[in-house]
């Protein structure tokens, strides 16, 4: 009995060894069918919770607003947003700042058989937008077709703003000319068959921005980063492992597919290809100077409303 008792501990010693002495909670606040969401699945799966000593307490959201309130209010202590919001919200006096997470941005989508080809054909085009007459893509793709193909896309096309699901039906039962979809969308989109005319990096490259930018951060308060710096620390590395796992390891990936809500290999395919594409490779001045022009050119195009008052993008933005 006391040799099988000792094969036993013996056994398990590794599972032990494994985890770390806990750093505390983090309360983190996601959409439950985002990108963000499988990380955190990941995360639990494969025990990278318990290897760095985090406890996550995660929250599943209805929508983004609601993040941004649950981290005004406390309730939350890490989110997943945009540095555009960030730097509105820091010139009223928050504190929040910002880590990179992705670089994926939007796509211009159209059908297979469609005769759009570049930002000069969509003169007279019905496009969809996703997000709304102040979404970064379509500020982003105005600029674009003003400086490249000298046109002022508001006037010279019919955009229609709405929620991507019902653009995305406009767009199958051909009410749409070409649609500006958000990344995992435009994935699907494209493994069904339709194709892309445009994406946000050719875009930036268009204004003169070469640099893979980050688009998507975890956001925080800063008074929070910093009396929770342990923590942090450990929750970016379980990230970071989780990332990885996601894309070089395939059973890794099989646990969370059905999050994709997609039953189709050949979607989930398409979606962990362009997941992996965005993953953050650089992070440097190079990368923050970029950041700085695509925000004086939506500051230019959008105003006030979109960036803030403040014409240069607030430096103490990023952690």
């Amino acid at each position: 009995m006391l040799r099988l008792l000792s094969f036993i501990l013996v056994a398990l010693f590794p599972l032990f060894a494994t985890a770390a002495p806990s750093v505390g909670t983090i309360k983190i606040g996601v959409l439950a069918f985002g990108t963000v969401n499988w990380e955190l699945e990941a995360i639990h799966n494969e025990g990278l919770d318990k290897k760095y000593g985090l406890t996550l307490d995660v929250q599943k959201l209805a929508g983004p607003d609601a993040g941004k309130i649950g981290l005004k209010a406390d309730s939350l202590n890490l989110i997943a947003t945009d540095w555009i919001w960030v730097a509105n919200q820091n010139q009223t006096g928050a504190d929040y700042r910002f880590i990179p997470y992705s670089t994926q941005a939007g796509a211009l989508m159209a059908p297979a058989n469609t005769n759009i080809h570049s930002v000069a054909d969509l003169k007279g085009k019905k496009i969809g937008v996703v997000g709304g007459p102040l979404d970064k893509n379509w500020i982003l793709l105005k600029a674009y077709a003003k400086k490249v193909a000298g046109i002022d896309l508001e006037k010279a096309a019919e955009p229609i703003f709405a929620a991507p699901p019902l653009l995305n039906q406009q767009l199958g039962n051909g009410k749409l000319d070409a649609l500006l979809n958000f990344w995992h969308y435009a994935a699907k989109l494209e493994a069904e068959g339709y194709q892309r005319v445009l994406d946000g990096r050719s875009v930036l490259k268009g204004l003169g921005i070469s640099e893979p930018v980050p688009n998507l951060g975890l956001v925080f308060k800063q008074s929070w980063g910093v009396a929770n710096r342990p923590t942090l620390d450990a929750f970016l590395k379980a990230s970071a492992e989780a990332r990885s796992l996601l894309c070089d390891n395939d059973a890794a990936w099989n646990k969370i597919a059905p999050l994709t809500q997609e039953q189709d290999p050949k979607l989930q395919s398409a979606l962990r290809k362009e997941y992996c594409a965005g993953l953050v490779k650089r992070w440097g001045d190079s990368e923050k100077s970029a950041i700085a022009s695509i925000y004086a050119i939506l500051h230019e195009t959008a105003g006030v409303e979109l960036t803030g008052k403040s014409e240069k993008l607030p430096e103490d933005i990023f952690w």
